[in-house]
């Protein structure tokens, strides 16, 4: 088959690799009808996510048919299905996802050893991404062989196209969980930083939940547009202080919530502390950039909340930690258990409350990802979303 694989910063080809198969009775092969470039999957792109061997095959939103089960994989599934596969690679089984905490499975990560050393503990297992996170091969495949097949893929209704349905494997469950994360409240403003696809959801999800009020930060006119037409207001960081800007939308007081949808690779380069970071990141006295993160820190009304859902790998410096306990700041952080906001989100897009496909700006083939994957870091014709169709 042919895939797209990872072979060191800034080289991803499309190539053809062995066929997968079944290794365990929960497995099944899909049949990969659509996949999508993640925001995400730029840190594995531009070289800043470790563990990546060569010749991985990269990717982790995609949905197909069900083409082959295991013996124990049946569940709700049959061969002919169509599904969309969550990002998280979930046990159902285990402490953690019996309490809908799927992202923090116990079982699913065969290389959990490594990551406990360098988080303390291990998630779940992820599809396409790190051998710190099991090393499976990723959905940017014309197949894909899923673990724990009678636990993550959920079918896609009739009458759903592969564009409405293929968001739910990642981008839309983590920009609503994200403002999920938020407990907004009647009346309440948001603030969110970065207005890539997950940023998008994320400002839809917020009014979905009953915000009055986003207020959305980037600097690629395509995206913060792209944001106004989702009702937001918009601030680009390179003309306006941020923090200023937001004080003075808000009175004084700070959003009640903000949201980091960016995480460790900001475009966000104004201020010393950012230049500092990108020195010491460069000169490896750093793993990661958290500028975005002290920024929402300080926009935060006392006692508001700051959710996070951008990346972020390692230890991160200077985050101004007194400010958040002595105005009592909660924080809330994940990687996104998909499988608990599946059934919530499918019903929504099936009444008509949001249609995700909104986001998608580019649509090409799967030999055609290579170059998209430059088109979309270095925000080149407008690209927002590229879905593939392998």
């Amino acid at each position: 088959m042919k895939a797209l694989t990872w072979h060191g910063k800034h080289d991803i080809r499309c190539e053809s690799v062995p066929d997968p198969k079944i290794e365990q009775p929960r497995d099944a092969i899909i049949k990969v009808t659509s996949c999508a470039i993640c925001g995400s999957d730029l840190h594995i792109y531009n070289g800043v996510i470790p563990e990546m061997h060569s010749c991985d095959i990269i990717g982790h939103e995609a949905m197909g048919e069900v083409v082959e089960l295991g013996s124990e994989a049946g569940g709700n599934l049959k061969v002919g299905d169509r599904v969309v596969i969550p990002f998280t690679i979930s046990c159902g089984e285990c402490f953690f996802c019996k309490r809908g905490f799927y992202s923090g499975c116990e079982r699913s990560n065969p290389d959990s050893k490594k990551a406990t050393e360098v988080w303390g503990n291990s998630p779940a297992g992820l599809f396409g991404y790190s051998h710190l996170l099991g090393g499976y091969s990723g959905g940017q495949a014309e197949y894909i062989r899923v673990p724990y097949a009678d636990v993550g893929p959920i079918k896609v209704p009739d009458g759903m196209t592969d564009e409405q349905a293929l968001f739910l494997s990642d981008i839309f469950p983590t920009g609503y969980m994200a403002a999920d994360f938020c407990n907004i409240q009647p009346g309440d403003t948001i603030a969110i930083w970065g207005c890539g696809p997950v940023g998008q959801m994320a400002i839809r999800s917020a009014f979905l939940l009953g915000a009055e009020r986003v207020i959305a930060i980037d600097t690629v006119e395509e995206r913060l547009e792209m944001a106004r037409k989702g009702g937001a207001e918009t601030l680009d960081f390179r003309k306006e202080d941020i923090y200023e800007r937001i004080m003075d939308l808000t009175k004084g007081r700070g959003a009640d919530a903000c949201i980091d949808a960016v995480g460790t690779e900001p475009l966000m380069s104004s201020g010393l502390d950012a230049v500092i970071d990108r020195v010491k990141v460069a000169t490896f006295m750093g793993t990661d950039r958290p500028h975005v993160l002290r920024q929402a820190i300080h926009c935060t009304r006392n006692f508001g909340t700051v959710s996070i859902v951008g990346v972020y790998g390692g230890f991160l410096d200077k985050i101004p930690f007194g400010s958040a306990i002595n105005r009592g700041l909660t924080f809330r952080m994940a990687q996104t258990p998909v499988q608990s906001y599946l059934p919530l989100l499918m019903s929504r897009i099936e009444k008509g409350e949001i249609d995700p496909s909104f986001v998608i700006t580019h649509t090409a083939s799967l030999e055609e990802g290579p170059a998209l994957y430059d088109t979309f870091n270095n925000k080149k014709d407008g690209c927002i979303k590229v879905v593939l169709k392998p």
